[in-house]
């Protein structure tokens, strides 16, 4: 008897779930019926359209799509739009009447989107088929890296960079020289390059001559690894020879590496234009040059540290790091300081680096710039290898004094200079 009843029971909860899951099934096959039979299908057809149709309204009648569309793709409408009045337009498509303005724009063209027989894109100098080019679009800047030199400028010079790491060699081309302002009304230029801090080695160019304009189209090779291809600079000398056989300096490009991102397939094309060298002998601790500018419209200072020659380093080795702390004062009282990066082992560093600072126009008769040059060695504390203080009359004289001046006279403009260093605090 207990069997028995454990079999009915069981039959019995059986049965329960067959039947409820043949009503769940049907259920849901009932819902899924319902829905599709709560969309109205539209079984008219768009017919080929022409794009002046498209663009009746435009001021352009000009324009005009050749290609056509053949049928449209079936349009369902949602059962929330039904009940909304519907016209037909001239080319059969269906757009909601004028009752409800924020569906449809009343002026201005009808999109694409209202529209499948003809894509456009709208630009500036007018609407163009999607597919078709504009030539605006792919016009390049022109090149007046060889037309626009501009006052005072003693020659333009180009070359070309790219560094093979598996090799460690850095590939240096030098393509062409224009412009050049010899001494003499011939010239017969060549070009020595440096891989600083290295000044006792470099490669040389071939001599071309008469002419102000050569071109070279020479490669050269420099050994340097990875780790200190970024600490190195490339010097570019520019020489003249004469009937005599005498060389003659017409003006020097330095380029440091350490902002630029050099690799096997990244070949840089670079023009620089000449400066003069500084012929003048080192002063006792040395020199340093720099650019002030200032703008009045936006407050601000701005300072680039660009190298420094004739370092007396308190110790001569690789280790050595030379950096120059650039610090803002205002009645010699301390505002802000920046420092650049180190170069390491030489007494010429080259640095082109950038500082801005704020200062309205109202400080500038009480407010100075103090540039120290200093030296790290590694496990002893900084050295001061020697200072300037540019200024106002307040602080400064001669040519300190002169630089500031023809900063504020010169606004927005990058006013250049070499200083003499002291060694005074």
């Amino acid at each position: 008897m207990p069997e028995q009843a454990v079999a009915v029971a069981g039959a019995v909860i059986g049965g329960i779930l067959l039947f409820v899951l043949i009503g769940m099934t049907a259920y849901l096959l009932w819902k899924k019926f319902c829905c599709l039979l709560s969309y109205e299908k539209l079984t008219s057809s768009v017919k080929t359209t022409n794009a002046n149709a498209f663009f009746q309204d435009q001021t352009n009648p000009e324009m005009q799509l050749k290609s056509t569309r053949s049928r449209s793709v079936p349009f369902i409408i949602p059962p929330t739009l039904h009940g909304r009045d519907w016209i037909n337009l001239t080319n059969e498509e269906q757009v909601q009447e004028d009752s409800d303005p924020y569906m449809i724009p009343q002026s201005g063209p009808r999109s694409s989107f209202h529209s499948l027989g003809a894509c456009f894109l709208f630009h500036e100098a007018g609407a163009y088929v999607v597919g078709t080019i504009n030539p605006e679009l792919y016009k390049f800047p022109e090149d007046k890296s060889e037309t626009d030199f501009p006052d005072g400028n003693i020659g333009r010079l180009w070359f070309s960079i790219e560094y093979e790491q598996e090799s460690e060699r850095l590939l240096v081309s030098l393509i062409k020289v224009r412009k050049l302002q010899p001494p003499a009304d011939s010239c017969s230029p060549f070009v020595k390059i440096y891989l600083l801090p290295d000044e006792r080695s470099y490669l040389q160019s071939k001599t071309k001559r008469k002419t102000l304009n050569p071109q070279f189209d020479e490669n050269f090779v420099f050994q340097v690894s990875s780790k200190m291809l970024l600490q190195r600079t490339l010097k570019f000398l520019v020489y003249h020879v004469d009937k005599h056989k005498k060389h003659h300096l017409l003006g020097q490009v330095i380029f440091p590496l350490k902002n630029e991102v050099l690799t096997d397939d990244n070949k840089l094309v670079i023009w620089r234009d000449l400066e003069k060298e500084n012929l003048e002998p080192p002063s006792e601790y040395g020199d340093i040059q720099f650019s002030l500018s200032y703008n009045d419209y936006l407050g601000r200072l701005t300072v680039v540290v660009l190298r420094a020659r004739g370092l007396k380093l308190q110790e001569e080795s690789h280790a050595v790091g030379v950096y120059v702390k650039v610090s803002l004062m205002n009645h010699n009282k301390f505002i802000k300081s920046k420092k650049t990066a180190a170069v390491l082992g030489t007494p010429n560093p080259v640095y082109n680096e950038t500082f801005s600072f704020k200062a309205d126009q109202t400080e500038l008769d009480t407010a100075s710039l103090s540039l120290s040059v200093l030296q790290s060695i590694k496990g002893e504390k900084t050295l001061l290898l020697g200072r300037v203080v540019v200024g106002p009359f307040m602080y400064t004289r001669g040519k300190e004094l002169e630089h500031w001046n023809e900063m504020i006279s010169k606004p927005k403009e990058l006013v250049k200079r070499w200083h003499a260093l002291c060694h005074s605090m």
